[in-house]
């Protein structure tokens, strides 16, 4: 067991958002549902929690009621090594959910994904700030990255 685990609040999709989850990444599992008893505060046999890990880190869904929504102050960062993995991420939580700005997109839930490729990062860091700040502006300028783009941006084409 890692020693922080995220503990993501739903009203009632805790089992839905798990099966979706860990149907998009490749290296998940599904682990324990927990059903609420007799006597609870919620009918009996409806999940309370269902466990799951993505990429190696673990997750608890909690079916918590509609108190508390999520919103894009807490967001997860998924790092793509290419454009065919930017749009695989993109694709699969673009069902049900809203492309925003930059990479970002927020899935059916309502958590907030950032769908980046690694060379974003390395091209926003160059020492060489002119180049940096071309690739700052043609990623204001972009809904999903485009790594063509970038690179484009970052050579000054």
């Amino acid at each position: 067991m890692q020693k922080i685990t995220t503990f993501l609040w739903f009203d009632n999709q805790a089992e839905e958002a798990m099966n979706f989850y860990t149907s998009i990444f490749k290296n998940s599992k599904k682990g324990e549902v927990r059903r609420y008893p007799a006597g609870g505060p919620m009918p009996e046999g409806t999940v309370i929690t269902a466990s799951f890990e993505l990429e190696g880190k673990e997750f608890i869904a909690l079916n918590a009621g509609p108190v508390y929504k999520f919103n894009p102050a807490i967001s997860f960062s998924i790092d793509c090594k290419d454009q065919e993995e930017v749009d695989y991420y993109w694709e699969k939580f673009s069902e049900g959910g809203t492309p925003v700005q930059c990479g970002w997109i927020t899935d059916k839930f309502g958590l907030s994904w950032q769908v980046t490729p690694s060379i974003l990062s390395k091209r926003m860091g160059d020492p060489d700030r002119e180049k940096a700040a071309r690739v700052m502006q043609a990623m204001m300028k972009m809904v999903k990255i485009d790594v063509a783009g970038i690179e484009a941006a970052y050579e000054g084409k």
